[in-house]
């Protein structure tokens, strides 16, 4: 029986798991879309989000950041009626200006990315967790990334949904030292 971290409980979440939590990744739309999902996360469950990911990706034009900036009002009373995805008002706000801070950082930095993976200095921090316990919800730098992030004018991005942002996106490996996917 093949050993994962014990957050992975159905079909989505395993899936997950075993093919991008915790993989580092470098592509700037994809990086948007981690970072628009985890605002969308925040008070509820990823498997929500998990289930909800398509309808997003079809509502959210496939997490294009400059098709994402121009969201007008129309438009989010638009997304407010879907029923497909995360129907809140902030949240949905929150990704047409991320995605007007999104495009400034990358004009500034040449990428997100490289923005991003600088606060790790390019590679993954490899934690050494025995058990979920041992998983914190925030860190050190969790907290200066999200502070940076919100002075770029980013919302939904603190410090608890950036650490979750930073396992998704790998810039952390927080699978448990007994998973399959710790060394990998």
């Amino acid at each position: 029986m093949t050993k994962r971290c014990a957050w992975a409980k159905n079909e989505l979440a395993v899936r997950y798991h075993d093919e991008e939590w915790g993989v580092p990744l470098h592509d700037d739309r994809k990086l948007f879309e981690l970072l628009i999902l985890e605002g969308a996360q925040a008070g509820l469950s990823w498997d929500t989000v998990l289930a909800k990911r398509e309808n997003y990706r079809k509502a959210f034009d496939n997490f294009d950041p400059q098709t994402v900036v121009c969201y007008d009002n129309e438009k989010h009373v638009e997304l407010l009626r879907n029923a497909g995805i995360i129907r809140n008002r902030l949240k949905i706000a929150s990704a047409t200006k991320n995605a007007k801070s999104f495009l400034a950082v990358q004009k500034e930095f040449g990428s997100f990315d490289r923005y991003l993976w600088s606060f790790v200095d390019g590679k993954p921090i490899l934690n050494r967790r025995e058990s979920i316990a041992d998983i914190p919800a925030t860190t050190a730098l969790s907290d200066t990334i999200s502070k940076d992030l919100k002075k770029r004018g980013f919302t939904f991005v603190g410090s608890t949904i950036i650490y979750a942002y930073m396992q998704s996106a790998g810039l952390v490996n927080d699978h448990l030292v007994n998973c399959f996917r710790y060394n990998s």
